[in-house]
């Protein structure tokens, strides 16, 4: 047999081998499907359409376009078609958030049993009173964006700050995300917040109540809880936790809608690693809290919390050589 009739031949049992192995895809499907009746698995199989994570994204970036007019914009914008681009964006704004909105609502009457909300006129008037608020929403992030300037050498820019910073991203994404919240929209503002935090490292839940002039510096880790109350002109690093203490087991439901989460103070800064919990801690006023520090009690104001320099330790496989570092080091 030559090479070419058994490269045929050698097909031709892949090709009875692969037959073998799909014919067991039907098989499998069924028990996939027949799994969705089980009752300790989650599915979510309805005639109701539910809230679209690709939508939500779209419309992040499409309010990217209209918090920053300009930075975000497709294609280009100047005097001459402000109004008109704005205007569209604005149109178009309504109808994605009406409609994600409006799911959110109808998908918890349909899960919870509740009764009838409305939902679709819910939808219209959350969505108009969201769009209401964007010039407001612009004054407060525009102090996030300057006090982002004014405490980073390494910024050259407003511009730079807010095409690149994760901080100002997330910062973003949750003060809209915060009014959702405060408009008792369910599901809605979580999956954007949650999306920012994919993007960046940065999780705010929705729920937290945070001041003008807040700065989220590098940010990667950064743990923002629900009842968390932060002060104006607060400055935290990468790695803060901002978090509850832990809870007795199955008793997660009587905590619901309790301050768990720390308050932070005007004028405090808090540095990498630092973590921060309890409902009734209280960082005061002007304080500063170091690198890695752990807190579960509350400071006064003008407190700087810090933890002792640690000792460090030289080895060397040269005895001479290990005796001199650490004598250079003491």
């Amino acid at each position: 047999m030559d090479a070419k009739a058994k490269d045929e031949e050698s097909c031709k049992i892949d090709l009875n081998s692969l037959a073998q192995i799909r014919s067991q895809l039907p098989g499998i499907a069924e028990e996939i499907i027949e799994s969705c009746n089980d009752r300790e698995c989650y599915t979510h199989v309805d005639y109701e359409p539910i809230p679209s994570r690709e939508s939500v994204i779209e419309i992040i970036n499409r309010l990217k376009e209209i918090l920053f007019p300009g930075y975000f914009t497709r294609g280009k914008l100047d005097p001459v078609n402000l109004r008109y681009s704005l205007g569209e964006s604005t149109a178009t704004l309504f109808d994605m958030l009406s409609d994600q909105i409006g799911r959110s609502i109808r998908h918890d009457c349909f899960r919870y049993g509740q009764l009838c909300s409305e939902c679709d006129e819910q939808g219209h008037q959350v969505a108009l009173s969201l769009l209401q608020a964007i010039p407001s929403i612009r004054k407060i992030l525009a102090t996030d964006v300057h006090a982002a300037y004014e405490g980073d050498p390494a910024a050259k820019s407003y511009d730079e700050i807010i095409f690149s910073y994760p901080g100002i991203f997330a910062i973003t994404v949750y003060r809209v995300a915060h009014k959702l919240f405060k408009f008792n929209v369910p599901l809605l503002p979580r999956i954007m917040t949650e999306y920012a935090h994919s993007v960046t490292g940065i999780d705010i839940h929705p729920g937290a109540e945070i001041e003008e002039s807040f700065v989220i510096d590098h940010g990667t880790g950064v743990v923002i809880g629900e009842t968390t109350n932060i002060g104006q002109n607060v400055r935290i690093y990468q790695g803060v936790t901002l978090g509850a203490l832990s809870i007795p087991k199955n008793s997660a439901d009587q905590f619901r809608g309790k301050k768990r989460h720390p308050t932070i103070e005007d004028d405090v800064i808090i540095y990498a690693g630092a973590t921060i919990l309890g409902g009734s801690t209280i960082i005061g006023t002007r304080s500063v809290i170091g690198g890695n520090v752990w807190l579960t009690q509350s400071i006064p104001p003008d407190t700087t919390v810090i933890l002792e320099s640690p000792r460090l330790t030289y080895r060397s496989k040269n005895k001479k050589s290990a005796l001199a570092m650490f004598d250079a080091a003491i």
